[in-house]
């Protein structure tokens, strides 16, 4: 697993903090929280939090990849370990150690954020929400033979083209694609004109 942040400015100019997993052998993101100042504090709960649905989904991984920012502090290593969680450090100012995670930046802002204007924390988290349900469940990934990192419980069954109905996601920039049985026909992206 790696974890990492990224910044956005809101239309307010203000800086919002977003940290985030990513499951290195199933691209599945965990969204871990969004905040206007993270402190070590602030990102110990959310390894706290995010340890225990770890746990709940029985998905707990081996080892989590994360860059030396100091907001990632030994209280954060402990409540992992703790878990059976091994932290391992990247190398000082090497982005590519931690790939993973940089290519799910650059997906989320080319696919929603660059395209959007966020008022502010909570229209962000709302945003993030409903990118990462689409990301994990809907979104066909070349690393995984466009599967989804959340398959369906069942295999797809053929749907006549009029029994498909789209439904817009994020006000339009993503549309899926189900049949009536609620199986994905097909997902993707869409950007305004």
């Amino acid at each position: 697993m790696a974890c990492d942040f990224f910044t956005l400015e809101t239309v307010q100019l203000k800086t919002l903090y977003v940290l985030f997993c990513i499951e290195v052998g199933t691209s599945r993101v965990h969204l871990a929280g969004v905040t206007n100042g993270p402190d070590s504090a602030w990102v110990t709960q959310q390894g706290r939090d995010l340890a225990m649905d770890l746990d709940d989904q029985q998905a707990v991984p081996k080892f989590l990849v994360c860059d030396r920012d100091l907001k990632f502090s030994g209280r954060f290593d402990e409540v992992l370990r703790a878990g059976g969680i091994r932290v391992i450090r990247t190398l000082v100012q090497a982005p590519k150690a931690n790939a993973f995670a940089e290519r799910w930046v650059a997906a989320v802002r080319a696919e929603c954020l660059d395209w959007t204007l966020v008022l502010g924390r909570r229209h962000l988290e709302w945003l993030l929400r409903t990118y990462v349900d689409h990301y994990n469940k809907a979104r066909p990934h070349r690393g995984l033979g466009l599967g989804l990192p959340e398959p369906p419980p069942r295999e797809p069954v053929p749907v006549h083209p009029d029994e498909v109905w789209r439904r817009d996601l994020l006000a339009g920039f993503i549309d899926e694609y189900r049949g009536d049985r609620g199986m994905t026909a097909r997902a993707g992206a869409r950007r305004p004109r």
